[in-house]
């Protein structure tokens, strides 16, 4: 029975022009495309493997902008730090023109807007813009008073003016029905609502407050009108002038109130104001900062104005709601930090009544 594996061993017989023993250039042409095919693979691989490794690598963030800059004027000797206008008491209801005429003579006390503001200046005004109510509500800035601001600053020659604000309530409910919106851009001015994609992360160099997203106009201002009106907190008291801060940042502003006073204090530190105007035309005495209620609300007739934010808030909280620094700590932290005193009394205060 012939053996079924005698053959098993035996060399496939050569290709014709090839010697026994000797590999074919087919053979050899297969494992050089296999060892292209396998070093491609594994080249694809490690090419891959890059592109993951940097698809997943957390992206670095930036450093937060240094941004403080001092807008504020340098001091005169001739001009008092506040002034002070108001209609007689119980010169009955509102009327219109009042708000303006109040401003045009408390400006006027303090030297003219042409003492702040100077040719082709970028101006911003910052009003309380916070929250969808009516002017007769009380919970936002006069629009009259704002209206007169800006007519002012482009009558000597500021070279843009920009009316803007971050609101706590939807921003175009809230410039509309407190009637900013629209008394604002028939004085000339440039109404620019709170965009998402107007934020820079800044530095603020705060105790407390750190790194923030800050509304763009605010950093790029040649001057800046602070024009709070005066109202109730429920949390620190009052929100008067350096309250009224809070309106430039985005973010999560309710973590703020864990440390409202600091933050106030930091926030003030930041932003060094050309002048601060403050609308005590009608001022809401109680259920602040929002309002709502026509009981909450007196009318008081009245406009101050000053270079020492500090000493104006600390003015107002006494006359209103009579306040004294140890209610309000955040006034004297501020005096502390050098950015004002609390002892208004010893400054030049002008008091004018307008008839």
């Amino acid at each position: 029975m012939p053996d079924q594996n005698l053959h098993a061993n035996k060399p496939a017989p050569a290709p014709q022009g090839a010697t026994v023993g000797e590999p074919s250039l087919l053979n050899r042409r297969d494992a050089l495309l296999q060892i292209l095919r396998v070093g491609g693979v594994a080249a694809a691989a490690t090419g891959a493997g890059f592109w993951l490794d940097a698809r997943s690598r957390r992206p670095v963030p930036s450093a937060p902008e240094v941004a403080r800059r001092d807008h504020r004027v340098s001091a005169a000797s001739e001009w008092p730090t506040l002034a002070v206008a108001h209609f007689a008491a119980g010169s009955g209801d509102a009327k219109a023109g009042e708000p303006r005429a109040l401003v045009q003579k408390a400006l006027g006390d303090l030297g003219g807007i042409e003492r702040f503001i100077r040719r082709q200046d970028v101006v911003v005004i910052k009003p309380n813009i916070a929250w969808d109510r009516t002017p007769e509500q009380a919970a936002n800035t006069n629009p009259e008073l704002v209206a007169e601001i800006v007519r002012q600053c482009r009558e000597v020659g500021a070279k843009r003016v920009i009316v803007t604000d971050v609101s706590c309530n939807e921003a175009r409910r809230c410039f509309h029905r407190s009637g900013i919106e629209a008394a604002a851009r028939e004085a000339g001015a440039e109404v620019v609502l709170p965009d998402p994609d107007l934020f820079r992360e800044v530095d603020l160099g705060g105790v407390m407050l750190k790194s923030w997203p800050v509304f763009t106009p605010f950093l790029e201002a040649d001057k800046i009108i602070n024009l709070p009106i005066a109202k109730h907190h429920g949390l620190c008291g009052v929100t008067l002038g350096m309250k009224n801060w809070y309106g430039i940042l985005g973010g999560q502003r309710s973590r703020l109130h864990q440390q409202i006073h600091q933050s106030l204090v930091d926030l003030a530190g930041f932003m060094l104001p050309t002048l601060t105007i403050m609308d005590c035309y009608r001022i809401l005495l109680r259920n602040g900062p929002t309002g709502g209620n026509l009981e909450d609300v007196a009318l008081k007739k009245t406009v101050m104005a000053g270079t020492d934010p500090v000493a104006l808030d600390a003015y107002v909280a006494k006359a209103y709601w009579n306040l004294d620094p140890e209610h309000l700590p955040y006034l004297q932290l501020a005096a502390n930090r050098g950015l004002g005193t609390v002892e208004f009394e010893k400054l030049a205060v002008k008091v004018s009544q307008v008839s």
